[in-house]
């Protein structure tokens, strides 16, 4: 081997290793309560939406108050999509995602929920937002992954820069079907 295949070789293993290294980060969120108004959501310091991971965290909170309140959980989720609030269709597909009480979806990406305490999470309530080497391959998108106790693979979530550098939620697919909660499946 030349002087300049060896070069070559250990600079071809440098950006490999810098590639496979590119996004993969995890972040947790801890909530010691979670947001029951839009100005309690506000009041976070996840708030200033500064990094893709904040912008995540807080949507599961606000699909959590969804849940409970469709009126603060709708405010929630438009302050999160910016200049884009939602439209009929997009209220309408999380309606059909939370009937038939499968409110406890959005539970189900807290750390100790699971279909055997029927997604009850432990307290205080702590998230993992998680990226991959391909989360950044949209320029101006970052799209996420957040594990879910009642799923066998992370849940993804894309968000949008604005130019002013914050954050918005662009599409979450975090409201597809999970295993029942142990109390509604009929053969536990």
């Amino acid at each position: 081997m030349s002087i300049f295949d060896k070069i070559k070789k250990d600079t071809m293993g440098m950006v490999n290793s810098a590639v496979s290294s590119v996004g993969n980060k995890r972040e947790k969120f801890t909530f010691s309560a979670l947001p029951e108004s839009l100005e309690q959501m506000q009041a976070l310091p996840e708030a200033s939406l500064d990094s893709p991971y904040k912008t995540a965290a807080l949507t599961v909170c606000a699909l959590c108050a969804y849940a409970a309140d469709k009126q603060i959980g709708t405010e929630m989720l438009n302050w999160l999509r910016g200049p884009r609030p939602l439209n009929g269709a997009d209220i309408s597909f999380i309606n059909d995602r939370f009937r038939d009480g499968k409110t406890y979806i959005p539970f189900s990406y807290f750390a100790g929920a699971t279909p055997d305490n029927d997604y009850t999470p432990t307290q205080p309530f702590t998230i993992t937002i998680e990226s991959n080497q391909y989360s950044n391959a949209e320029q101006g998108y970052m799209k996420l992954f957040i594990p879910c106790g009642g799923a066998d693979s992370p849940r993804p979530i894309k968000l949008r820069m604005k130019g002013d550098g914050r954050w918005f939620l662009w599409e979450q697919y975090l409201l597809t079907g999970i295993r029942e909660p142990k109390s509604a499946d009929p053969w536990a």
